[in-house]
């Protein structure tokens, strides 16, 4: 109990500064003005530039934001499957960027890997989507009025104090399953069953727990378990970036996809081009440190 407080408390310290400097940097009207900056980057996705607008709050604020853009925003079917797929991947980058550069992966190398395969995977999907600009998307959208600051921030500390329950009770719930598992020597049998999934997308069995816990819990939740972790030395260095790798394209598999959902989006979109990402990743990843350090790729034996 003592470390899952401990971690809770970590994990608070991190994310309750960004959260409150996001919803500032919304409320100012800041991120209305990345729009126009991002409309080249848009249209490159097959995207309207008003698109732009889901995408940034989803990569600053979370996927809540994105999704209540999306939901008065005039996009098609086929554009609001596109910025789900972007914002599923890139996602609140600060705040989980700088929880994965404290459990060893640079925060540089974490949002080049999550922006780049957003960009990459919204793009290859946009060439099976009819991503036509509906005409009224052209037109910007009617904002809603401004709020006293006292309510904006009054409506911060009540989302602030939910979040920060969710996360106390994930996290202690994760190290009391762990330390059962531990107790019982039930960590190597869970291992095993996740061995062919944890092959597939070229990663060490070694982190089979760690990926299962960000998988289902996402980076935020999870990151108290992984940096205890981390700290404890378990792990080689290369086996904890590929883990990041893979699970900065592709976490929070139960939540974040559900959360789009009422706007009608394809399952098989909110789930399949985000996991193939991450498995494409992980070995691009290896390559490049391969031909970097003048060696062969490292190959993950699986006992």
């Amino acid at each position: 109990m003592a470390k899952g407080w401990r971690s809770f408390l970590w994990v608070l310290k991190l994310i309750l500064p960004i959260s409150l400097l996001t919803a500032l940097l919304e409320y100012s009207g800041i991120l209305g003005y990345l729009d126009g900056l991002l409309a080249p980057l848009m249209g490159f996705m097959g995207l309207p530039s008003i698109a732009a607008f889901p995408i940034v709050a989803g990569a600053l604020a979370g996927v809540y934001a994105a999704v209540a853009s999306l939901a008065v925003l005039p996009l098609t079917q086929a554009q609001m499957t596109l910025v789900a797929i972007f914002v599923l991947i890139s996602h609140m980058l600060i705040q989980e960027g700088i929880i994965q550069a404290r459990s060893g992966f640079h925060l540089g190398k974490a949002t080049v890997v999550r922006l780049s395969a957003a960009v990459v995977t919204v793009t290859l999907c946009s060439c099976f989507l009819n991503t036509g600009t509906d005409p009224a998307a052209a037109a910007p959208a009617v904002g809603a009025v401004r709020p006293e600051l006292a309510v904006m921030l009054g409506e911060w500390f009540v989302a602030a104090a939910w979040l920060s329950l969710k996360i106390l009770w994930i996290v202690m719930s994760i190290m009391i399953v762990l330390a059962w598992l531990r107790r019982f020597d039930l960590i190597s049998h869970l291992v095993r069953w996740l061995r062919p999934v944890l092959a597939m997308l070229g990663l060490s069995q070694n982190v089979g727990v760690l990926w299962l816990s960000a998988v289902l819990f996402g980076v935020t939740y999870g990151a108290a378990v992984i940096v205890e972790e981390f700290r404890a030395g378990s792990f080689e260095h290369y086996e904890i970036e590929r883990l990041h790798v893979s699970i900065g394209i592709n976490h929070s598999m139960v939540e974040d996809p559900l959360l789009f959902l009422p706007l009608g989006i394809g399952v098989f979109w909110l789930y399949v081009p985000r996991l193939v990402a991450a498995m494409v990743a992980v070995r691009i990843y290896d390559a490049i440190e391969a031909l970097a350090r003048g060696r062969r790729p490292r190959v993950h034996r699986q006992a």
